[in-house]
């Protein structure tokens, strides 16, 4: 966040302080420039984190999908002229299509005729687009007709949706109705007939079922929750409707008249709990325990349960029954048992918890935690062997917790201070290979001499970068992934609501097709978070094909998407940052949305506060006052004052996105009382944990550009993954201790 400049606090920044830290950062990597080679031509198979051939979307079309309709015209006429029959249907289709946004109807339908046949997967919608041409010709008939072959030639077809409501009549809405309840148009019509005559519960049911994710939905279900009618069935609806709109004191009321599964008795506990009802949740949670003792719900009752008592004493026999029969919650059983024990002073009882942590439990995310936090203190008292010994076996048990890369890194550092620079350089290997998605990747990559700059001159390079182009979507029909690809943005999102019947309990390759469909409705925020989450996946199923899916360019890239690339490029040209620093930063402020605010004004894609931008307006003299939320003026804005804050630390990346964070005068302190020789030991002292981690993100932000983006960095990347380096058993003692205090 930008804070206002604090011009007293400069004078504090040069000098002794400044100059010590910047000799104690690591050496220059040879500047990324455009003088970097073509991309591969040979992309590496899935394990190397590249597109498979099946994967690969190739296509002359698909690439200009990213371009403004002016650029790609000629292009476009161009390839109808000559290409393959696939793209030349595409091509022809894309085309129509900017044509018709720009009221040129008689030149899209020229290139619509006889379309249907040849782009078979579009077809109904290649009769819409003409049905739309014609109207906008004035020739309501010809466009009636079309519409009515819609529904003559593909009845079963979400298209038909479209062409029900466009129609418009009562008639066609029922079937639209009837047939269609997930299309968004649907629920158009229903809100319209709600607003005409509320007192129609089936279809407030329809929404609560299919539009459970829509604004307003909470409106509607509070409207449903007072029919007297309602049958189970219909109340875990409206509590999954609730629930997902974290709603949770109205999701227990409801999931406790719902059918009594172990999720339903779960959540209705839940809710009761977070409502403070404490003697209903602890009821609700017993009979949870009582009628599914077998289920995974049950170990997450008992730790609640464990939560809910009202001694300490009381809570350790339900802890016990987790460690004994849910191994999957065990890791919290125990760190609570040590911590309860811990305050009854008994510490031969704590002991022997986390002695039981670490060595029966040790894939656990508690175990990595524990781990790391000894070895933390082992490291504070310069205790480097032990600190060794307890971070790294995280990296090899632990390989999906987010400490493992960060312990492999330390581990690699702490192996340098007892001057086994081997053992540290095939840390450092290992972890580039197995979490090349990590922040610590990128530092690791730069120990071992890697073109991945560092903080002192990352701010000058210039990476080359691929052609961008959507990724292909894991999930859905022919006809969706078309219209997806060819930036049909609004029809995409129509025809998958209306396939995409899974969405309360989606699969893995739906939930990340889902994501995409998001960041294609302007919802960067929310995309992100959607494909992220999947690493949160339990069952062993999903998890494998978690891993599988991750070990994809395509996952990576949706993960770290490239909105306003051509607005990022240029501003970042001319203030002379890396664009890619500039993207990674504006990912970690606003998750790429233009109107998103925070609690201190701060506005946009780069989240500038509204004095701080008043600020630059004066300093440069501009003409008209800049709007915050529009993605032009944020980008001038933020990129300026991120081109203040380098100047300021002599083109130190890591000072300059501190400051960008937690203002000049924080770092001008840090400079006097944090340890300088050692950048990556300055980071970890940072005393403001949101800028501690805000500088870690936004480099690992960068990281990800980088190794995605640029055609250098990403076989290099790939080529480590490929050799799949191990890491050898300590040979500085045991890895292992044993015990753990």
């Amino acid at each position: 966040m930008l804070k206002k400049l604090q011009t007293k606090h400069i004078s504090l920044l040069v000098g002794a302080g400044l100059s010590a830290f910047l000799a104690g950062a690591m050496f220059s990597a040879p500047e990324i420039g455009k003088s970097v080679g073509q991309w591969l031509q040979q992309l590496m198979t899935n394990q190397t984190g590249q597109l498979s051939e099946a994967e690969k979307t190739s296509s002359a079309v698909l690439p200009l999908v990213l371009q403004s309709p002016q650029e790609r015209a000629t292009k476009l006429e161009s390839l109808i002229k000559g290409s393959s029959p696939l793209d030349r249907s595409r091509a022809r289709y894309l085309l129509a299509s900017d044509l018709i946004n720009r009221k040129q109807a008689k030149e899209a339908l020229q290139l619509l005729q006889g379309l249907e046949n040849d782009y078979r997967p579009l077809a109904p919608y290649i009769l819409l687009k003409q049905a739309q041409a014609q109207q906008m010709l004035g020739k309501e008939a010809q466009a009636s007709d079309l519409r009515q072959a819609v529904l003559k030639r593909y009845p079963q077809a979400p298209a038909t949706g479209k062409a029900l409501y466009l129609i418009g009549a009562k008639s066609y809405q029922d079937r639209a109705i009837a047939e269609f309840p997930s299309h968004p148009l649907t629920w158009e019509i229903i809100r319209q007939r709600l607003q005409a005559n509320p007192n129609q519960p089936e279809l407030l049911l329809i929404l609560a079922k299919n539009a459970y994710d829509q604004p307003g939905i909470v409106g509607f279900l509070d409207r449903l929750i007072k029919e007297p009618n309602l049958k189970p069935e219909d109340w875990e609806i409206i509590g999954r409707g609730y629930w997902l709109n974290n709603q949770f004191g109205k999701a227990s009321t409801a999931y406790g008249k719902a059918p009594p599964t172990a999720k339903n008795i779960y959540r209705q506990a839940r809710g009761l709990q977070i409502s403070r009802e404490r003697e209903q949740a602890i009821a609700a949670y017993n009979r949870l325990v009582q009628e599914f003792p077998e289920d995974s719900q049950t170990g997450r009752a008992l730790l609640q349960l464990a939560r809910l008592t009202r001694t300490r004493q009381e809570a350790i026999p339900y802890l016990d029954q987790v460690v004994s029969k849910y191994p999957e919650q065990a890791g919290a059983a125990l760190v609570r048992k040590a911590q309860i024990l811990r305050a009854l002073k008994n510490q031969t009882g704590a002991a022997a918890a986390l002695k039981l942590l670490v060595e029966e439990h040790g894939g656990t995310k508690e175990a990595a935690e524990y781990r790391w936090k000894t070895a933390k203190r082992k490291a504070k008292a310069k205790d480097y062997k032990a600190a060794w010994q307890w971070a790294k076996p995280i990296t090899t048990n632990n390989p999906t917790s987010i400490l493992a890369p960060r312990a492999g890194f330390w581990a690699g550092k702490w192996a340098t201070k007892l001057g086994n620079k081997e053992e540290a350089t095939q840390i450092y290997e290992y972890v580039v290979a197995n979490f090349p998605q990590s922040y610590y990747a990128w530092r690791s990559a730069g120990i071992l001499g890697l073109n991945v700059g560092n903080f002192n001159n990352v701010r000058q390079m210039n990476p080359e970068i691929i052609e961008l182009q959507r990724p292909l979507p894991t999930a859905g029909s022919d006809t969706f992934k078309e219209l997806y690809l060819l930036g049909q943005d609004r029809d995409a999102w129509l025809q998958w609501e209306t396939e995409f019947r899974n969405s309360t309990e989606p699969t893995v390759a739906e939930e990340f097709t889902e994501g995409l469909v998001q960041f294609a409705r302007g919802q960067h925020l929310k995309g992100i978070s959607t494909i992220a989450k999947l690493e949160d996946r339990t069952t062993p199923e999903e998890q494998a094909e978690y891993q599988t899916l991750s070990k994809k360019i395509i996952y990576w890239q949706a993960r770290y998407p490239f909105p306003y690339f051509d607005l990022i490029q240029s501003w970042s040209g001319k203030r002379q940052l890396n664009p890619l620093l500039v993207t990674a930063l504006m990912r970690q402020e606003s998750r790429f949305e233009p109107k998103i605010k925070s609690i201190a004004k701060a506005t946009g894609l780069m989240q500038v506060i509204p004095s701080t931008a008043k600020w630059i307006a004066d300093k440069e003299k501009l003409e008209k006052t800049p709007d915050l939320e529009n993605p032009n003026d944020n980008i001038m804005l933020g990129t300026w004052y991120l081109d203040h804050t380098h100047e300021q630390y002599g083109n130190n990346s890591l000072l300059a996105i501190a400051s960008y964070n937690a203002g000049p005068g924080n770092v001008a302190k840090w400079l006097k009382t944090l340890p300088k020789e050692d950048t990556d030991e300055f980071v970890e002292a940072i005393p403001f944990n949101e800028t501690k981690n805000y500088v870690r993100q936004v480099f690992g932000n960068y990281w990800n550009y980088l190794r995605l983006y640029n055609p250098e960095i990403s076989q290099i990347v790939a080529q480590y993954s490929q050799k799949q380096p191990q890491l050898s058993s300590n040979n500085t003692e045991n890895t292992n201790p044993k015990s753990p205090i």
